[in-house]
């Protein structure tokens, strides 16, 4: 995913500013691809520029609203429909997880009840998150509930997945010799 096809993406639900944009994003969208205002101005220009979008409306202090050209819309559903979604294999948290074999099983168990409490607390913000919009019938309310849930189940399953690991580096420790035995 590219912050281009995300801005597409809001701009074929209606026009919008790039402050408008950005806090769409950011109670939609910036949990699963987090952006700066920088960035998305940036790439705002880009856009245009690559006649993707257009300025529909110029107001106060140079604000602009962005509409989306047909142009725009083909980018967009070409993007949906013929490129391969990337998988993103790289994990910091996995990779910390190969490697807690180096420190004391205490230090381990502490690692993973973090990632259960980083879990809980995604967890808690996304169901605020689901809990501040007001949801309706429109295309991004429908598929925004949709992502969103994804990211529930995401969260939950890996709360699981940290709990069952702390209970294995127990089981683990129980079989274990004391020391000086």
């Amino acid at each position: 995913m590219s912050l281009r096809h995300a801005l597409l993406g809001l701009l074929s639900e209606r026009p919008a500013s790039g402050y408008d944009l950005l806090k769409r994003f950011e109670t939609s969208l910036a949990n699963v691809w987090p952006a700066t205002q920088s960035q998305m101005y940036g790439e705002l220009s880009k856009l245009a520029a690559a006649g993707l979008i257009s300025v529909s409306a110029e107001g106060p202090r140079g604000r602009k609203e962005y509409t989306l050209t047909d142009e725009g819309l083909a980018e967009l559903r070409r993007w949906l429909t013929e490129t391969e979604p990337q998988r993103n294999p790289r994990s910091d948290t996995l990779l910390r997880v190969f490697f807690l074999g180096v420190l004391t099983p205490e230090q381990a168990s502490g690692y993973l009840a973090g990632l259960m409490d980083l879990s809980d607390r995604e967890l808690e913000a996304l169901r605020e998150l689901e809990r501040s919009i007001d949801w309706g019938d429109d295309q991004l309310s429908v598929y925004g509930r949709i992502a969103l849930e994804y990211g529930l189940r995401f969260n939950e399953m890996k709360r699981e997945w940290a709990r069952w690991a702390v209970t294995q580096l127990r089981r683990r420790s129980d079989r274990e010799p004391s020391p000086g035995s």
